[in-house]
């Protein structure tokens, strides 16, 4: 199963660029957006510009060694300038340097930089939005009152549209895309949040995605049960006939192509993996485990559901190493090239499946 991840996107898309959301300063996202520019053209980046604060990037690149000329500028003029210099839109809301240590006082420049960046997307300034990590905790203590960063974005897209939207998250990586359908609840709280409903809705988000995105013209959907063994009949929990079976006889009579409930510890396997374009999982960790487990450094969330193209690393904002060098860019280079192609493909050209 070959996923779009490390192929060029085709060149027309490089005539609207990325927007690339700054994430929590404090963290590693200021590192890796400077690594991912310096290695534009051995990776073939398509152009992105950051919303962030320019003398926030100066110091962090001078911290870490790194000679980059930015380019204040505005997003229309990114892709001229992006070959030379790192395209930098400034915030109104200014940023501290603080690696390592979270701020409040930063909440107002991150909130910022997503929704202008969202914003930029939607207007067509930007092909793409791809969004550095965040920690929710300091947005919180700011006041910040949604559960994270993908529920921002879906309220951002639903006040755009005047309805709403559900968002759904995918970890795509080389060898597995996969799909959680409750995410950030305690585990004790999933039999009591899984719904035949919200089963249905999230594989039809990730099917219809799957062709108008991915360019995947039937695609497999492959759905793991909740309990050991898929319930083993019922011996080992009830969820997996009464909840997640009735979803898929129905979408089955519906003409997808679907399997399941399937034992998720059999799902992830070398071989069983060529047999899916996607797993539905059941929870947020029976989804990132494998996903991460087979290619961390790789992988992307990429958000369905949404009428834009959202991409992010598949890593937190990892705090302990901001600023010291080590951080790897690997992820984020993935989302940028991911975005360049979902992009192409959803501007009607042909990209790899």
């Amino acid at each position: 199963m070959a996923l779009p991840l490390h192929g060029e996107a085709p060149i027309a898309v490089y005539s609207t660029p990325i927007a690339l959301s700054i994430g929590d300063p404090s963290g590693i996202g200021p590192d890796i957006a400077l690594a991912a520019w310096t290695a534009r053209e051995k990776h073939s980046l398509p152009p992105f510009f950051i919303l962030g604060d320019p003398v926030l990037l100066n110091a962090r690149a001078r911290q870490l060694g790194l000679d980059i000329p930015l380019s204040v500028c505005n997003p229309d003029e990114a892709v001229q300038r992006f070959c030379h210099y790192l395209p930098v839109v400034p915030l109104a809301n200014r940023l501290s340097d603080t690696a390592g240590i979270p701020q409040i006082a930063n909440a107002a420049g991150i909130i910022e930089a997503i929704e202008r960046a969202t914003n930029y997307v939607l207007n067509g300034q930007a092909s793409a939005l791809t969004t550095c990590p965040i920690a929710k905790k300091p947005l919180y203590e700011a006041g910040f009152s949604f559960p994270g960063h993908t529920e921002f974005l879906a309220h951002l897209a639903s006040r755009h549209l005047g309805r709403d939207v559900r968002p759904v998250m995918m970890l795509a990586g080389p060898q597995l895309r996969a799909v959680p359908v409750t995410i950030h609840i305690p585990l004790h709280k999933v039999p009591e949040e899984l719904t035949t409903d919200a089963i249905l809705e999230t594989i039809r988000i990730t099917e219809h995605d799957l062709r108008t995105r991915f360019g995947i013209s039937n695609p497999r959907i492959a759905v793991s049960g909740l309990n050991p063994h898929a319930g083993e009949s019922g011996a080992l929990g009830h969820e997996d006939d009464a909840v997640i079976r009735p979803a898929i006889e129905l979408l089955k009579s519906e003409g997808m192509i679907i399997r399941g409930p399937l034992p998720a510890d059999t799902m992830f396997h070398r071989q069983a993996l060529t047999t899916y374009d996607a797993a539905i999982c059941m929870y947020h960790d029976q989804a990132l485990i494998p996903a991460k487990a087979l290619a961390f450094d790789e992988t992307v969330n990429v958000t369905l559901g949404l009428p834009f193209i959202r991409t992010s690393p598949d890593h937190g904002t990892a705090f302990d190493i901001a600023g010291r060098g080590v951080a790897r860019a690997d992820s984020l280079i993935a989302a940028l090239k991911l975005a360049a192609q979902l992009a192409a493909y959803h501007h009607g050209q042909k990209t790899p499946k």
